[in-house]
């Protein structure tokens, strides 16, 4: 890795085509290694990417990097007419090699070439490495799946091989194989590289953690962990300057009113003894105005000490990050031990997926699926909650049961937060769900937003909302990769959630570190169309 290699946004300002801001003279600093670019959803992270890519043009300011940039965008398309070598960025290379190997010597032929002799080589290696080495590069992209793609876009950047290299969300998709894989490129990776990315096991990998927020990035060294850690110092001592700060106004406050009643107090006396005339005129006169002029500058004093103590309160308090925890009482979701949950007999999916015999869920268990994309996860979890019937089999659920896809199309785009839920808890009055919507953070003007206006991370927590104060309440609560897209607040807000549910819980995800924090009891493995039981130790093994 070139220690020279560097990348500067100096003055970078841009804003949406309506107006709304999201930099405004940002400056930054990208060194060498590898670098974890986090923040909340909507903070601006995948602006600032393909601003540094070039794919948007700020309004102001400049970029500049060393070298080549190359981009891995969140949502990756793909022409699926497309044949894996044109992906690659390797076809007209790979045809002159061609001609040239069946006798061609062209000159045309040697120039597209050039020295890239090992071309197929190569890019057979690098498809191997991230686990495509069955595509072979004439298969079409219309064969391969969402993941697949993914680590595709990936395996050309690596063969482009660019001096920087920008990877927004490159976990999302993918299950825990090819993370694993993507795991292995990143960490060999010689270049400069920047990550945004809500996995923290990726986020475990980098050099040093870039916190983007409030339009400015603060810069700690290290991987996630050790920036949690500095995290909580910075925020303890946050809460102790809050603290002395609220101490300080409560003091200034008190110092006001008192002076203010001894002002009045005086300013009573100096009345009596008018009335009274126990002084000469032109004396009382100089006195009074001598006092007016004196309390005057008192109390200006100790109304800018208050008007300090405020400002330094202010300030404190914003140093405090807001990023509040769902805390919500779920008592009648609660499962007794051995309540027959779930049962499963001879089933077979749509696609092909089989229970052989009997599998039951009883009681509050907390259930995780996993497997490769592809393997039909979603497809069972669809036949579970009914919206698929099965080709063989049973699915029999013995308790009221909700289930958030992937999409989140539970949620109408056109109703606001507290309508949506109303639409699950008929019989709730409008007071009942706005105080249970608090809960879930949506105080306020907040649960009259529309559900189309949210950001993926609001959206998320409107649909759990949904679901979870739903009448009946769920019993039996089936999530379908509800990590994917969220940022590290929203995870642990979801992970608090779930805390307070007392009822079975059913979780489709690749994301370990989360599956193992949810308090999973229970693994089960669906691959090459069987689900069986299974234990962490053995997916991190075959992984």
């Amino acid at each position: 890795m070139s220690p020279t290699l560097s990348l500067t946004c100096t003055s970078l300002s841009f804003a949406w085509p309506d107006g709304t801001p999201v930099f405004d003279d940002l400056d930054a600093v990208f060194g060498p290694g590898r670098t974890g670019l986090v923040g909340v959803n909507g903070s601006g992270k995948s602006t600032l990417l393909k601003l540094i890519a070039g794919e948007l043009t700020p309004s102001d300011g400049a970029v500049r990097a060393t070298g080549e940039i190359g981009h891995l965008p969140q949502n990756v398309t793909l022409d699926t007419a497309l044949r894996v070598d044109e992906v690659l960025g390797i076809a007209e290379r790979r045809a002159a090699l061609h001609a040239i190997e069946a006798g061609d010597a062209a000159p045309a032929h040697f120039e597209t070439l050039g020295d890239d002799w090992d071309v197929e080589e190569r890019a057979l290696a690098t498809l191997g490495e991230l686990g495509l080495g069955h595509l072979g590069l004439d298969r079409t992209v219309g064969e391969v799946s969402g993941g697949e793609g993914v680590l595709l876009r990936l395996a050309a950047l690596l063969l482009r091989r660019p001096d920087v290299l920008l990877l927004d969300e490159p976990t999302n998709n993918l299950d825990l194989y090819a993370r694993r894989r993507l795991y292995a490129a990143v960490t060999s990776w010689p270049g400069m590289l920047v990550v945004v990315s809500h996995d923290r096991e990726l986020l475990e990998l980098v050099d040093q953690i870039a916190d983007l927020r409030a339009g400015e990035i603060t810069w700690y060294g290290g991987n996630f962990s050790a920036y949690e850690e500095c995290l909580a110092v910075e925020q303890e001592a946050a809460e102790r300057t809050v603290r002395a700060a609220e101490a300080d106004f409560r003091k200034q406050k008190r110092e006001l009113v008192d002076a203010q009643v001894k002002l009045a107090r005086r300013k009573r006396y100096g009345q009596k003894m008018w009335d009274q005339k126990r002084e000469p005129k032109i004396v009382m006169g100089a006195r009074k105005r001598a006092a007016q002029e004196s309390a005057g500058k008192h109390r200006i004093m100790h109304e800018e000490r208050l008007a300090e103590a405020r400002e330094r309160l202010d300030e404190a308090v914003e140093a405090v990050r807001d990023d509040d925890e769902i805390r919500v009482d779920l008592p009648h979701t609660a499962v007794p031990p051995g309540r027959d949950v779930l049962t499963l007999h001879r089933l077979t999916t749509v696609y092909g997926a089989r229970v052989e015999g009997l599998l039951d869920v009883r009681g509050p268990e907390r259930i995780a699926l996993i497997g490769p994309n592809g393997a039909g996860k979603t497809t069972l979890l669809r036949t579970i909650a009914g919206e698929l019937q099965p080709v063989s089999g049973e699915a029999t659920v013995h308790v009221p049961l909700r289930f958030l896809p992937q999409r989140l199309d539970v949620l109408d785009g056109e109703l606001s937060v507290a309508e949506n839920v109303a639409r699950f808890a008929p019989a709730a009055t409008n007071n009942r769900i706005r105080a249970r919507l608090a809960r879930f953070l949506f105080r306020g003007a907040r649960a009259d937003q529309k559900a189309g206006t949210l950001s993926g991370g609001e959206r998320f927590r409107a649909a759990l909302a949904a679901l979870m104060l739903a009448e009946p309440a769920p019993q039996l609560l089936v999530l379908d990769e509800p990590t994917n897209n969220l940022d590290m607040a929203s995870v642990r807000q979801l992970r608090t959630a779930l805390e307070s549910y007392e009822g079975a819980l059913l979780v489709a995800g690749h994301d370990l570190p989360f599956l193992e924090s949810i308090g999973i009891t229970r693994w089960l493995l669906l691959e090459e169309g069987e689900l069986r039981e299974t234990t962490p130790d053995k997916i991190a093994e075959a992984s």
